[in-house]
C-alpha cells in the first residue's frame, strides 16, 4: 500500500514547501488503485449504486483507503451535487461495515491534516484555481460563484492532504466522464488534469479503466474530449502509444497494424491507413471497439460499413461476421475488449477484404 503524503505541515522552509508542492503534483495511487479510483468516481457520477458498491470493494481490494474513496466523495459534491455524493458515502458506509462483520480488511487511513489558523482559503484558493487552469481566472459574470470556487473548492477543499491535486484531477475527470452534456467542464478538466501533473498515460488509463469495467460510453465520451484536446489525428502523431507490431496477426491483416496491450483485458490497436482485418467472427465473446484516435470503418457481413470516429462505441454481437480498419487517408486506433466472454471463446479468421470491397466505401 502506498503512504498517503500528507502537505499541510510544509510551511517552516522554502525548500520543504517546494518539496511538498512537487509532491501534491503527482498520483499518491498506485495504477491498479489509479484505476479502481477511476471507476469508483465514475459510478457515484451515473448514481449507479449496485456498481459503484462493487468497485468500492475492489477498490479496497487494491488497498485503497477509507479516507481516500470518502474524501473523493466529499470533493465530487461540487461536481455531481450533494444528492449523488451522500448516496456514495452511504454505500461506502455499508461496504465498510460489510467487511469488518466478515472480517475482511478495511485500510482506514489517514485524515486530512488540520489547516492552520494563519491559512488563507482565498488566497491560495486563487493560486490553486490560476495552476489549474493555467492563468488567473474571474468568473465577473456570476462573482459569488468565483468566491465560492476559490475560498471553499480549491481553498478549504484542495487544501486538505489525503489527496494530492493530481489525485483530485483523477477524480473529476472520471466523475464527468460519467455525466451527460458536461463536455466544457470534462475538456477543462482534463487540461486542468494535465496542468497538476496527471500523465498522458495515467489519462489514458482513465479510459481503459472504465473500458474494461463496462463503462463503454463514459470511455467513449472521455475519449472524444481527450483526443480533440490532444491532436487532429491525422497522421500516427496520437499521444495514445502505438505499441508493437502485430506481427502474431500479420497474416490476417491486409496493411501494416500494431499492438498496445493494456490491463484488464484491454488492448490498442493501430492500424496505419488502408489498413484492416479480414472478415472474421468471435464465437462464445461480445467484442467491444473504442475509437480513440483517427478515422476507419466496421462492418458486418450483407450490412453498410459504419464509419469510426472519435468515441465512437462499437459492440459486436456473437457470432455475427464483421471486419474493421483505418480510413484510406487516415491512420485509426481503437481499444478493443472482450465482454461476455465464454469458457473455450474463440475467434474465427476469413477471407481478406478485397480492395474492390474497400475502395466502395464512402
Amino acid at each position: 500500500m502506498l503512504a498517503v503524503m500528507t502537505f499541510a505541515a510544509c510551511t517552516n522552509s522554502n525548500d520543504k514547501m517546494s518539496k511538498c508542492e512537487n509532491d501534491k503534483m503527482e498520483l499518491s495511487f498506485s495504477a491498479e488503485q489509479a484505476a479502481w479510483m477511476s471507476v469508483i468516481a465514475c459510478d457515484e457520477a451515473k448514481g449507479d449504486l449496485k456498481a459503484l458498491e462493487s468497485a468500492i470493494h475492489n477498490g479496497f481490494e487494491a488497498e485503497l483507503t477509507v479516507s481516500q474513496i470518502k474524501e473523493a466523495f466529499s470533493q465530487l459534491y461540487a461536481y455531481t451535487g450533494f444528492p449523488r455524493s451522500l448516496n456514495a458515502l452511504g454505500v461506502l458506509q455499508r461496504v465498510i461495515g460489510d467487511r469488518q462483520a466478515k472480517g475482511v480488511k478495511v485500510i482506514m487511513g489517514e485524515d486530512a491534516s488540520p489547516l492552520s489558523k494563519e491559512y488563507d482559503a482565498l488566497k491560495e484558493g486563487t493560486r490553486v484555481q490560476t495552476q489549474l487552469v493555467g492563468k488567473a481566472f474571474e468568473y465577473e459574470f456570476a462573482p459569488a460563484t468565483d468566491y465560492y470556487l476559490k475560498v471553499h473548492l480549491f481553498g478549504d477543499i484542495f487544501a486538505r492532504d489525503n489527496l494530492t491535486y493530481a489525485d483530485r484531477e483523477l477524480v473529476t475527470v472520471s466523475a464527468l466522464s460519467g455525466l451527460e452534456g458536461v463536455e466544457p467542464q470534462l475538456k477543462a478538466h482534463i487540461s486542468g488534469a494535465r496542468n497538476m501533473g496527471v500523465s498522458e498515460e495515467q489519462l489514458q488509463g482513465i479510459v481503459v479503466a472504465l473500458a474494461a469495467n463496462g463503462l463503454l460510453n463514459e470511455a467513449g465520451r472521455l475519449t472524444k474530449a481527450y483526443d480533440e484536446l490532444s491532436n487532429s489525428a491525422s497522421g500516427p502523431t496520437t499521444k495514445w502509444s502505438v505499441g508493437s507490431p502485430n506481427s502474431a496477426y500479420a497474416q490476417y491483416f491486409m496493411g501494416q497494424s500494431y499492438l498496445q496491450p493494456y490491463f484488464g483485458g484491454v488492448a490498442n490497436v493501430t492500424f496505419e491507413p488502408r489498413c484492416r482485418n479480414n472478415w472474421h467472427v468471435h464465437h462464445g465473446a461480445v467484442q467491444v471497439l473504442i475509437c480513440v484516435s483517427g478515422k476507419g470503418w466496421y462492418q458486418e457481413w450483407n450490412k453498410p460499413a459504419v464509419p469510426l470516429t472519435l468515441g465512437t462505441v462499437i459492440a459486436i454481437p456473437e457470432g455475427v461476421k464483421h471486419w474493421h480498419g483505418a480510413a484510406a487517408d487516415s491512420w485509426m486506433q481503437h481499444l478493443a475488449i472482450h465482454t461476455q466472454e465464454q469458457p473455450g471463446a474463440t475467434n474465427e479468421w476469413l477471407e481478406p477484404v478485397s480492395d474492390t470491397q474497400y475502395n466502395s466505401l464512402q
